[in-house]
C-alpha cells in the first residue's frame, strides 16, 4: 500500500520537478549566453574602461567582499523588477513583461560578468565551494530530468513529424553556433 502511495505521488511530482529541472536549465543556458553579449555590450557602448576599472577593483576584495560584490547586481535591478510588478498591477501586460525581460538579462548577463571575475576569490571560501558543487550537480540532475524528453523529441523531428518541432531544432541549433 505505501509503495502504491508513493508512485503515485511520484506520478503526480513528476512534472513538477520537470518543469524544475527545465527552469534551472533555462537559467544556465541564459547565463552562459548572457555573459559575452553583457561584455560585448559594454565595449559597444564605450565602456571597456569602466569594465577594466571594475575587474581591477573586484580582484582586490577579499573573497567575503568580493560576496558582496557578486550580489551587487541582483538589488541593482531589484527596481526594475518591482516596476515590472506595478505594470502588471496595471494591467500593462506588454510593458510589465518588456520591463522583467530586460531585468531579467540585464540581472543574469552582470551577474554572470562579475562571477567570471569574482570566482577565483569566492572559492576560496570553504562553503561557496561546496555551494558550487551543489549547483554543479544540480544541472547535472536537471539535464537527467530533460534528457529522455529531449530524446523523444529528437525523434519526432527525425520522423518527420512535425514541421514546427524541425523549425524550433534549425532555429536552436543556429543559436549554438553563435
Amino acid at each position: 500500500m505505501a509503495t502504491e502511495g508513493r508512485r503515485a505521488a511520484r506520478r503526480v511530482l513528476r512534472p513538477l520537478w520537470f518543469a524544475v529541472a527545465a527552469i534551472f536549465l533555462f537559467e544556465a543556458w541564459l547565463w552562459r549566453r548572457l555573459a559575452p553579449v553583457v561584455a560585448a555590450l559594454f565595449d559597444a557602448i564605450a565602456l571597456p574602461a569602466v569594465k577594466a576599472r571594475l575587474r581591477r577593483w573586484l580582484e582586490q576584495l577579499p573573497p567575503a567582499a568580493t560576496l558582496a560584490a557578486f550580489l551587487l547586481p541582483v538589488a541593482l535591478v531589484l527596481p526594475l523588477k518591482v516596476l515590472g510588478v506595478w505594470l502588471l498591477a496595471r494591467g500593462a501586460w506588454v510593458g510589465a513583461l518588456a520591463v522583467l525581460a530586460v531585468a531579467k538579462v540585464v540581472s543574469v548577463g552582470v551577474t554572470a560578468f562579475v562571477f567570471q571575475v569574482t570566482r577565483p576569490k569566492l572559492v576560496q571560501l570553504a562553503w561557496f565551494r561546496w555551494l558550487e558543487g551543489q549547483v554543479l550537480r544540480a544541472l547535472a540532475w536537471a539535464r537527467r530530468q530533460l534528457d529522455p524528453a529531449r530524446r523523444r523529441l529528437r525523434a519526432l523531428v527525425r520522423a518527420g513529424r512535425s514541421p514546427l518541432l524541425r523549425r524550433l531544432l534549425r532555429l536552436r541549433r543556429r543559436a549554438h553556433r553563435s
